[in-house]
């Protein structure tokens, strides 16, 4: 195959599967609403199963529920019927998700769970099947067409039982008022994580504070500025409100303007009303802030706007925020 073959095949591939998911949103009926009420509503946990990669997209859509409030587990087809299946229990809902609903493995799996008394929710693409019809809800997930050339390997309908999957955590996320302060509880680790916990007085305390008065001479800047390796020093009053800051910037350009450099003060070459961020708030912010003023540092200040301390943007690299 060439270039243009291979693009072609990949767009049609792509079509096919857009297809499939734009024609769920005429199978979002009462059956997905109930079953959406009933997960919500239930004392235990959701239990998602499958066959083959029916299977896999159960493992995806758990993994989802579990990180977004839902609790809940997956249990393979086979292995519900050679002894896992205790693990359902009496609160439990059961979601199976077969695109035939006509698997062997279902049609065991199925008349146990009805006998446990469990409520049984089939996503099935044959709504004629042996597993929807004893579902107590159908999410239909029916395609008109894989997109497989034979029309055979499973692609279009796991793109549309992965969406349904994605649908119900929503509408559960929804309903539950779920938020990124939960989602946080949910994802402590990694760069997500971090994200959505980390905190400006998580990272600043760890830097050097450095501060000159109004009044310093040079030298005393320099020495600040190079002590911290922040590239700035906070010029603050006597009751440590913010003045300004000078990085090493400002005195680069102030050594290209000044000839007499025994009469710089720090008030005379100082920014003013410098950048501050409160220590409370989120990392995630003082990125954005940086990033909006083309800058590389922040001044923490606290409540009553005293100083605190210089918050840098490799803080934040560090910390895999950027």
């Amino acid at each position: 195959m060439n270039t243009e073959q291979i693009l072609a095949v990949g767009r049609r591939t792509v079509e096919l599967e857009t297809r499939s998911v734009e024609g769920l949103q005429a199978y979002l009926n009462e059956d997905f609403a109930q079953a959406v009420q009933a997960i919500f509503h239930c004392k235990g946990r959701l239990v998602v199963s499958g066959i083959g990669k029916s299977a896999i997209v159960a493992q995806k859509i758990v993994a989802t529920l579990n990180s977004t409030g839902t609790p809940a587990l997956f249990l393979h087809a086979a292995d519900a019927i050679h002894g896992d299946l205790g693990m359902v229990q009496e609160n439990d809902i059961v979601l199976i998700i077969s695109k035939s609903g006509e698997s062997p493995e279902i049609k065991v799996l199925v008349p146990l769970i009805k006998n446990f008394g469990n409520q049984l929710i089939g996503m099935v693409g044959q709504t004629q099947s042996f597993l929807a019809h004893q579902s107590d809800f159908v999410l239909n997930t029916t395609v008109s067409k894989e997109a497989c050339p034979n029309n055979l390997a499973p692609t279009s309908s796991t793109t549309a039982q992965m969406v349904m999957g994605d649908a119900l955590a929503v509408c559960l996320m929804e309903m539950k008022g779920f938020n990124g302060q939960d989602f946080a509880k949910f994802h402590p680790g990694g760069n997500l994580g971090k994200r959505l916990y980390l905190r400006v007085k998580d990272l600043y305390v760890q830097n050097q504070r450095p501060a000159i008065a109004p009044d310093a001479v040079l030298k005393e800047i320099i020495i600040s500025i190079s002590g911290s390796r922040l590239g700035v020093t906070v010029v603050t009053d006597s009751t440590q409100k913010v003045l300004g800051v000078i990085t090493d910037g400002d005195l680069r350009r102030m050594l290209e303007k000044e000839s007499e450099l025994t009469s710089v003060r720090a008030e005379k070459i100082m920014t003013r009303n410098p950048k501050q961020i409160g220590p409370d708030a989120m990392a995630i912010e003082a990125l954005d802030l940086l990033r909006k003023h083309d800058i590389t540092q922040l001044v923490v200040v606290d409540t009553n706007q005293e100083y605190l301390g210089v918050l840098h943007l490799h803080d934040l690299i560090k910390e895999g925020l950027l």
